[in-house]
């Protein structure tokens, strides 16, 4: 099946307009859902919409309002809400350039993959494409699309583009808050250089397809367990290493270096302490066993 175009509209650059398309370049990667169900019937709990002391209410009498004060509401009618909607205009404007370093990566949100909509369309996004990529810009600019203004950026991927939402500044946390009290001591340049050793070990190309969601897997082996199908082992996770009050970040740095930025081994299985208090109670046992033989 055809993916299907999530915006079809123009791009343009002062006079120069291109028919574009929109897809999304992401996809859920299928989270597993836990509904809550009632033990006894085994059946699926539902929610219904109350008012305190009056109820369940029917749907119809149901609006939407904005709080102004602690109870009290400013209500809206769907004809209101859809009067200050923004037309979903079909033209993206690139109205200004920047350097990509200049966009903190918190700002972008979503991704999609920007292609010429037909054959005549070619030529010009293909010279588009190729100016951002020799003058190392991103394009900005604001799109309304299904009702709501997004700020986008539009840059060089491969023979296509990528456009990606952005967050507006509103929508962002000041980092200065969250991060005022961790010191601004420079680190000694022993530990430096042990820290960078360690980096430059595990430094690898990028391979998304080395990681996956370990507990979406071992979640679902869980399920089909349960369901009776017979499941692959599922890999897991090295015992994190105990907390210790006093850490000697030299010592560690240099073990981890030594070990070539490998993480530590798994630890040897031990007895469970369940195991072993039955086989100390078992023992004497079977001693006087053995004697009322003799």
């Amino acid at each position: 099946m055809a993916a299907r175009a999530y915006w079809s509209g123009q791009l343009r650059l002062a006079l120069v307009s291109i028919p574009i398309e929109l897809y999304s370049a992401t996809r859920s990667a299928g989270t597993i859902a836990l509904n809550q169900i009632h033990e006894p019937s085994g059946k699926r709990i539902k929610y219904e919409k109350t008012v305190p002391g009056l109820g369940t209410v029917d749907p119809d009498e149901i609006v939407k309002g904005f709080e102004v004060e602690k109870g009290k509401y400013v209500i809206l009618s769907d004809d209101e809400i859809e009067g200050v909607k923004l037309e979903s205009k079909k033209t993206l404007e690139l109205t200004q350039f920047v350097d990509a370093a200049e966009i903190d990566p918190i700002y972008f949100e979503k991704p999609y993959f920007c292609v010429p909509k037909d054959e005549l369309a070619e030529e010009a996004f293909c010279v588009i494409r190729d100016a951002l990529k020799a003058a190392k810009k991103v394009g900005l600019g604001q799109l309304a699309m299904r009702g709501h203004e997004y700020l986008i950026s539009l840059k060089p991927c491969g023979r296509g583009m990528i456009l990606e939402t952005l967050r507006y500044e509103e929508e962002v946390n000041k980092a200065s808050g969250f991060f005022r009290s961790i010191p601004d001591d420079a680190a000694t340049p022993e530990l430096m250089e042990l820290a960078t050793a360690l980096i430059d070990k595990r430094t690898a190309k990028f391979d998304p397809g080395k990681f996956h969601d370990r507990y979406e897997d071992a979640l679902r082996a869980l399920i089909d367990e349960k369901r009776g199908k017979k499941v692959a082992d599922v890999e897991n996770n090295e015992p994190a290493p105990k907390a210790s009050n006093v850490i000697d970040l030299m010592a560690a740095l240099k073990a981890s270096i030594e070990r070539g930025g490998a993480a530590p081994a798994a630890a040897s299985p031990k007895v469970a302490p369940r195991k072993a208090k039955a086989a100390a109670k078992a023992e004497p046992e079977a001693k006087a066993l053995a004697r009322k033989r003799a």
